[in-house]
């Protein structure tokens, strides 16, 4: 970047949501350490009123790029200089780069759920080409249903409470993404919780666990608590499961390799991760 000083230390930085500020330093600082990168990511309180200033503060400092969690995916869109398909096609950037002084946003969560489950191989890497559905309309479901449907998916559903608003959200993402009955999921090889339910503050199940095939593949997009009571109960009756650490690993590793041009340690970083998420049971 013109203007930074010649080995000084690159700095990132994350704004947003509190958890994610306790997990992204943890796995991004020890993705530069294991790579020796004299690079260091730090997380920064941004109220929304103060986010336009907050951005273009990066280019002031040198900021050399920014992971963006909620509440700012969607607002900081209209502050950047340039943003990818994904994040236009989304409405929602996770990643800013800083390149010349030009702030150009990204989308990664798609890329990195679809990543994380053909770094499994086996039935979590088969299961991408067959049925998915996707539980939920939020940002995390609608990248993961977007990025999906544009692996190669023989079919994408939106599942909500609301067939509704299910519908309308698949039409606005497009690429063949399409809204469906609670039902869908007892034809999906993929299963995918991308609603908070789940987390301490919000209790349940998002479906019945007998209403999956045998054989389908369930992704939790929860992470804290590692385990949750539903995956617990897909897991007891058989089927394969995982929970929202790989995509959030998979993630941060297009982000660094957005921001450095490396490739990203993933093992290094999962290890980071589930480190950090099993100490009293999770992020402060």
């Amino acid at each position: 970047m013109p203007g930074w000083p010649s080995g000084s230390t690159r700095l990132a930085c994350v704004i947003g949501d509190p958890v994610r500020h306790s997990l992204s330093p943890t796995v991004h600082n020890a993705a530069f350490r294991e790579l020796g990168l004299d690079w260091v990511l730090v997380a920064l309180e941004v109220a929304p009123a103060h986010l336009p200033a907050a951005v273009e503060g990066w280019r002031a400092l040198g900021v050399a790029g920014a992971s963006v969690t909620m509440p700012h995916k969607e607002a900081v869109v209209d502050l950047l200089d340039e943003v990818s398909d994904d994040a236009a096609a989304l409405g929602a950037v996770n990643c800013v780069v800083v390149e010349d002084g030009r702030l150009l946003g990204h989308n990664t969560d798609g890329a990195g759920f679809v990543a994380s489950l053909q770094g499994a191989g086996g039935r979590p890497a088969a299961a991408l080409t067959g049925r998915t559905v996707v539980l939920g309309t939020g940002g995390a479901a609608r990248a993961v249903a977007r990025a999906v449907a544009l692996s190669g998916a023989a079919e994408v559903a939106l599942v909500s409470r609301d067939p509704d608003r299910a519908r309308a959200v698949a039409d606005s993402i497009g690429s063949g993404v399409v809204g469906a009955s609670a039902a869908a999921v007892g034809e999906a090889d993929l299963v995918v919780n991308a609603t908070p339910v789940g987390m301490a503050e919000h209790p349940g199940r998002p479906c019945p666990p007998e209403a999956l095939r045998a054989d389908a593949v369930v992704v939790d997009l929860v992470y804290h608590p590692l385990e949750t009571e539903w995956l617990a109960a897909c897991r007891t009756r058989g089927l394969e499961v995982t929970n929202g650490v790989p995509m959030l690993v998979h993630q941060a590793a297009v982000a660094f390799e957005l921001w450095t041009g490396r490739p990203a340690p993933v093992p290094t970083m999962t290890s980071a991760a589930t480190a950090r998420l099993g100490v009293a049971g999770g992020p402060d």
